[in-house]
């Protein structure tokens, strides 16, 4: 297996990471900032009043957005084992 390769391997592997993890990071941004918003303006200095919602609406994420994340990673998966004869060679 060339570097080539092996480089086309691994940016392929870190971008369609980065795709499936995407939406559940940017939705526990939002919720983050929103919950320091709200914490600021009210002076609560709560821990877990950050901490429950960003579990809340990742999980939340996870239901609307876990079969497309799955049929993204199936996909790879996929083509990474159909096109493995010619990596090894």
């Amino acid at each position: 297996m060339s570097h080539e390769t092996v480089l086309s391997l691994a940016e392929r592997s870190v971008m369609v990471i980065i795709i499936i993890a995407g939406p559940l990071l940017v939705l526990a941004l939002v919720i983050g900032l929103a919950v320091a918003v709200f914490q600021a303006t009210t002076q609560i200095q709560e821990q877990t009043l950050a901490f429950i919602p960003k579990i809340l609406g990742v999980l939340a994420g996870i239901v609307v957005f876990g079969a497309w994340m799955l049929n993204e990673l199936i996909f790879f998966t996929e083509q990474l084992y159909t096109n493995l004869h010619n990596f090894i060679g």
